[in-house]
């Protein structure tokens, strides 16, 4: 499921381009969760229940509401990212749930000036540029830092924010250079936030709560998705809780260093069906009562 959701990201990037923890004393758990509780709400990406979305999007959220979420991050489908609804239906569905559409993955190169003004009309915070793929050179990063801080400012024109949501290969030294850093260093604070997928950083073998520390206030969304070893040897994202990332500790940081949105994910379901698992995650979630 996770080389199918890059092919789907990497074929629409594509496409667009032709277009245009042990317990010591008062546990250290449970100072974990005291800081989760100061966090706010929890999210799922709708990605990970997307097969149910397109067969029924209103009773898939309807289950998703009853599990716990109460916000949501949306992507581009078929049926665009309020599934099919007006942006306003969709507003109105969602507090009739009593759920807040807080972000959506989305496009920023083809239609964006009216992505940007449909998501500001029913109070979204965040449009996210959700996978630009491996490129040849260091300078193909670099030139990404001007197409996020244009849709940076389409963004602060509309009230909203733009962010980026990375993927392993951002981490990866290229041409001697981090791409990750790069696009950090080079996009415009005031413009360009970003989304970390944790999953990703700590499969390209980096430390999530060093790069917060690095870059206060920049990571303002997360992906909380939980790593354990796939059956061919590699990995795949599994029940939050069921992995081997340790998510009380590096949560705490977020938080310290200006996380204000956690959002699960997951893309793998070994015995299981994508509705049980965000039931199962929302239920890890709620233990930290954010």
């Amino acid at each position: 499921m996770i080389n199918n959701r890059r092919d789907f990201l990497k074929t629409a990037s594509l496409a667009a381009a032709g277009l245009s923890l042990p317990f010591t004393g008062k546990s250290r758990l449970l100072d974990s969760y005291a800081e989760f509780k100061k966090a706010g709400a929890f999210g799922i990406q709708l990605w990970t229940v997307k097969e149910d979305l397109s067969a029924d999007a209103k009773g898939t959220l309807k289950k998703l509401a009853d599990y716990g979420y109460n916000q949501i991050e949306s992507f581009e489908g078929k049926q665009g990212m309020f599934w099919g609804m007006k942006n306003t239906e969709f507003k109105k569905y969602m507090d009739d749930l009593g759920m807040k559409i807080v972000s959506s993955h989305a496009n920023n190169t083809v239609d964006f000036e009216r992505k940007a003004a449909e998501a500001a009309e029913i109070g979204m915070k965040y449009l996210i540029c959700p996978y630009k793929g491996p490129q040849k050179s260091i300078d193909d990063f670099k030139r990404f830092n001007d197409e996020f801080n244009k849709a940076g400012a389409i963004c602060k024109k509309n009230g909203i924010r733009f962010a980026y949501h990375n993927h392993d290969y951002s981490f990866k030294v290229l041409d001697g250079e981090v791409p990750q850093k790069v696009m950090m260093d080079g996009t415009d604070a005031s413009l360009v936030d970003f989304e970390m997928d944790i999953y990703w950083v700590i499969a390209a073998k980096e430390d999530p709560t060093a790069w917060f520390k690095k870059y206060p206030n920049r990571f303002r969304l997360c992906h909380v998705k939980d790593q354990t070893k796939s059956a061919n040897g590699g990995i795949e994202s599994c029940h939050l809780g069921k992995g081997t990332i340790d998510f009380a500790s590096i949560l705490k940081v977020a938080k310290k260093y200006g996380m204000q949105y956690h959002i699960v994910e997951q893309e793998a379901f070994t015995g299981t069906t994508p509705l049980l698992s965000a039931e199962a995650d929302a239920a890890y979630m709620k233990k930290f009562s954010i």
